[in-house]
């Protein structure tokens, strides 16, 4: 049996968000070393502020300053921290009640080992050096045994407020396509196209699943097919993706390959943007040393009937 393949894959994307009043005072109090929480129908304080009230789904906005200083709920100790954590060293991930709020603020504990940490230990706020109006604004939490501090009298109105902000969203991990797509990887080498057919309803999956998922059976037929195909259905993207080298506007589609039970995604290429339709019949193009179509173009034959393709839209 061929060695199944494995890669390491970062999916990556920044998140932007722009924010409402109370995120947005929340977030630039921050910034200036003043928590805000708001105030709940019920009269709790939430420390994060909600937007809206959890009890009468409400939208509420009455800020409440509350102090740097609290107390552990609860903790769990973090042996090994990873990329992107607050710290580089073990520390402790705590709930944190602040002084005048009546929820806890999840964040890093900054101590020298579990036995140093404990539920109702007080602790304090250690803000970071450069603030710009993040989460990141707290560097970590400390022990703390001093007296409880004055209130600011901050009521959420600052000059130059954060009105939105960008959170970079990654995930690491090892992928590993399992057999059957390990075979169809391969065969994108030599520059053909393969799928599994299934033995109850003999449909053919491409790219294979090693099962299929209709009658739940494994598959393990290869089956070549194209490498010509039909546009069953496409859309044109106007918006430029980040490191694409593609001019917009363009068209990505679904292609049934002569021969596959169902469509895989495409680009479709040498043709104006706005001639591509159903039914058009298309062929893959490969660059030199790509490892699997860069994208289809028109092979010049009449469309397709739609009858040979609706069962695969």
């Amino acid at each position: 049996m061929p060695e199944v393949l494995k890669a390491p894959l970062v999916v990556e994307f920044p998140f932007t968000r722009s924010l409402g009043p109370v995120q947005s005072a929340f977030l630039t109090g921050l910034r200036e070393r003043v928590v805000l929480g708001v105030r709940a129908s019920d009269g709790r304080v939430l420390v994060p502020p909600a937007e809206y009230d959890p009890v009468t789904a409400e939208e509420i906005r009455d800020l409440v300053e509350v102090t740097p200083t609290g107390t552990v709920t609860t903790w769990a100790w973090n042996h090994t921290p990873r990329r992107g954590q607050p710290l580089t060293t073990p520390f402790a991930w705590a709930l944190v009640r602040l002084d005048g709020a009546d929820t806890a603020l999840l964040h890093a504990l900054d101590a020298p080992g579990p036995d140093a940490v404990h539920t109702g230990m007080r602790v304090r706020i250690r803000w970071a050096e450069e603030r710009t109006g993040a989460i990141t604004d707290i560097a970590c939490f400390e022990p703390y045994d001093g007296e409880r501090p004055q209130l600011t009298g901050a009521t959420g109105e600052f000059e130059d407020p954060v009105t939105g902000i960008v959170a970079a969203a990654r995930l690491d991990y090892t992928y590993s396509p399992g057999r059957a797509q390990t075979a169809y990887i391969n065969a994108l080498g030599g520059r053909r196209t393969v799928g599994e057919r299934c033995p109850s309803c003999r449909k053919v999956y491409v790219p294979p699943r090693g099962a299929c998922p209709t009658c739940g059976v494994a598959t393990d037929e290869q089956v070549e097919v194209g490498p010509r195909g039909t546009v069953t259905t496409f859309c044109i993207v106007n918006i430029k993706a980040k490191n694409l080298d593609i001019e917009v506007p363009y068209v990505y589609a679904h292609i049934a390959l002569d021969g596959a039970g169902l469509a895989l995604h495409g680009r479709i290429g040498g043709i104006p943007y706005d001639e591509v339709r159903m039914g058009l019949r298309v062929e893959p193009v490969w660059t030199e040393g790509g490892r699997y179509p860069d994208h289809y173009r028109p092979t010049g034959e009449p469309d397709a009937d739609y009858d040979t393709y609706r069962e695969l839209l």
